[in-house]
């Protein structure tokens, strides 16, 4: 229960701002959610920035996130300049750098977490709905005008997608930054194969400020309150007041759960205006439901930005700060922003080095792409745009580092960029295989050519997964570049009988130079960069060795008695097993 001595609503006057903490919003159940909102001192309706999620509304940023506040501001001092950063917070806006330009921003404790009680049941149908009750709430304050925007990153991304396919009545944009949009393939179950992710991620950042922590918690610098409180609770009621999200991914191992349909949205009914942006590092969490959620949504207004480096930084960066008041400003407050001339498709073009250059299109995947076919060669283990003029084969162990098929160099720079794909044809001497599928590019010196990733600093060009006994594809929603898996269906394999599978590879950009490499490993078992471990983060280990903590080795999900047998791939005439690569010319 909630503590009954919770403070009465405050409201203050401070850093040119009017702050109301705890405001309460109560739900069609007659639970009542508690909400911050920073706005105009000056009377009058202003549009509404808003953001619902588990994290702590009033939990400083550098407070819990001290690795990712410390990595952010000393590369973009342009974060901290221009506000006191008294009110900065994991994953959504600083209220001091949106206020001022006539927003009023707020933030929502979603049920269960933080200053809201209530049954924690992270991205479930109950959350959405709370979330639309929380938009047509604001709409009806006397200093809104009305217009609700969404934005924020991750969670409060992801969650996005979920409510605006319920269609608030006043819900007017939406700023979806590196969101997830499928939680079962982007995040639970690669390629059907369960991501241990979850097991890292919900204690740490979550169950840490899960309402009821009160005095055991943290307390908030911005004003004093105990982040997750008032109430103690004991860590029995806190166990029974929330469902364990990693567990739930365990016990779902397939899409066709209602777990997962209910947190899926329906595509067709998300009409709302939107702005999508994606990371190139994200594999393993968010690039894939970016590129979804653009291409998918009915929406007649959207448009897709792509950027690199780490997952949180560009959020707060002056070129990501003006994308979005450009975008809002234009929707919800109908200014000229110069959003009328956006381009549908900006994209930060990645080059070796971290280099990044910015070009504009009208279309993903990019129209003018020359899908081109990459053969695998098992006799000498090469990559080539000619299939093999034999057949044959290459074993691998079903746990091992698998095996490589490497191009020769390439004659000149050659831009890949868009989504990929791979069609094996693949045997095992056990009832079921998984296939770990990383295109990789090497230097001249066979130096690997990795990149900062959205969370792991040595991050492959791209990575794909699947599961073999979960092979079954859509055919209505399956393409040729981007396969799309049913995941409804364990259809275990007969040992040692051929089967062709299609591996959905996430989406990817780099300029590759002449003389440089391409390869595509297959592996048993996650990706590890060959030049060592890398520094990882507090919350979510402290060493990452490629994939972050995106892993998947746990041995319920992969007992060795199946997944370790010795794996076939076959290739030849009969069986033109390729990479399918996105090829861009110049324009």
């Amino acid at each position: 229960m909630e503590d009954v001595n919770l403070r009465e609503q405050a409201s203050e006057l401070r850093d040119g701002m009017r702050i109301e903490w705890d405001v309460p919003i109560s739900m069609d159940d007659d639970l009542v959610l508690r909400a911050d909102i920073y706005r105009p001192v000056e009377n009058g309706r202003y549009p509404v920035i808003m953001s619902y999620g588990p994290y702590g509304k009033g939990l400083l940023f550098e407070d819990l996130y001290a690795d990712q506040w410390r990595r952010m501001v000393e590369a973009h001092p342009d974060v901290t300049s221009g506000s006191t950063n008294k009110y900065q917070n994991w994953e959504v806006v600083d209220p001091e750098k949106w206020v001022p330009d006539g927003y009023a921003v707020i933030r929502v404790d979603s049920r269960g977490a933080a200053r809201s009680p209530g049954l924690l049941d992270i991205w479930s149908a109950r959350e959405a709905k709370d979330f639309y009750d929380c938009i047509e709430w604001a709409a009806e304050q006397p200093w809104s005008n009305g217009k609700i925007g969404l934005n924020g990153i991750s969670y409060y991304a992801m969650n996005q997608w979920q409510v605006a396919a319920l269609q608030p009545p006043h819900l007017t944009a939406m700023c979806i930054w590196e969101g997830a949009a499928d939680f079962y393939r982007d995040l639970s179950h690669h390629g059907g194969i369960l991501c241990t992710f979850g097991r890292t991620w919900f204690p740490s950042q979550v169950i840490t400020v899960q309402h009821g922590q009160g005095t055991r918690g943290l307390r908030s610098a911005m004003n004093g309150d105990w982040i997750s409180g008032p109430a103690t609770l004991t860590e029995e009621e806190l166990g029974a007041n929330r469902c364990d999200f990693y567990d739930d991914c365990y016990n779902n191992p397939l899409d066709a759960a209602d777990y997962w349909q209910t947190r899926m949205p329906d595509w067709s009914k998300i009409a709302v205006p939107l702005f999508s942006a994606g990371n190139w590092g994200g594999q393993g969490l968010h690039t894939r439901g970016n590129f979804e959620g653009f291409v998918r949504a009915a929406s007649e207004h959207k448009w897709l930005e792509v950027h690199g480096i780490e997952h949180w930084t560009e959020f707060y960066t002056d070129y990501g700060v003006n994308l979005q008041k450009k975008f809002f400003g234009h929707f919800l407050k109908g200014e000229d922003t110069g959003w009328q001339d956006q381009p549908k498709v900006q994209l930060q073009i990645r080059h070796p080095g971290e280099r990044f250059v910015e070009r504009h299109e009208d279309a993903w995947p990019l129209p003018r792409t020359e899908w081109t076919k990459l053969y695998l060669h098992p006799a000498d283990l090469g990559l080539s745009g000619e299939p093999p003029a034999a057949e044959g084969s290459v074993t691998y162990g079903g746990l091992s580092d698998g095996v490589t098929f490497l191009s020769a160099p390439l004659d000149a720079e050659t831009e890949i960029t868009g989504p990929i794909a791979a069609k094996l044809w693949v045997s095992s001497a056990t009832e079921d295989a998984d296939l770990f599928v990383v295109v990789r590019v090497f230097a001249p010196d066979m130096k690997e050519v990795t990149f900062q990733g959205a969370l792991d600093p040595h991050t492959p060009i791209a990575q794909g997964w699947l599961r073999a006994s979960h092979r079954k594809l859509d055919p209505a929603l399956s393409l040729a570049y981007r396969p799309y898996h049913t995941h409804d269906d364990k259809q275990p394999l007969t040992p040692g009988e051929i089967y062709e599978l299609d591996v959905e590879v996430w989406p990817t950009c780099l300029a590759v130079p002449a003389g440089f490499r391409l390869a595509l490993t297959i592996r048993g078992r996650d990706y590890e960069y060959p030049g060592g471990p890398g520094e990882g983060l507090e919350l979510l280990g402290r060493v990452f060795t490629g994939v972050g903590p995106f892993r998947h080795d746990d041995s319920r999900d992969r007992p060795a008695e199946i997944y370790g047998g010795d794996v076939t791939l076959h290739a030849g005439p009969e069986r033109p097993a390729h990479l399918l690569v996105p090829v861009i010319p110049p324009k």
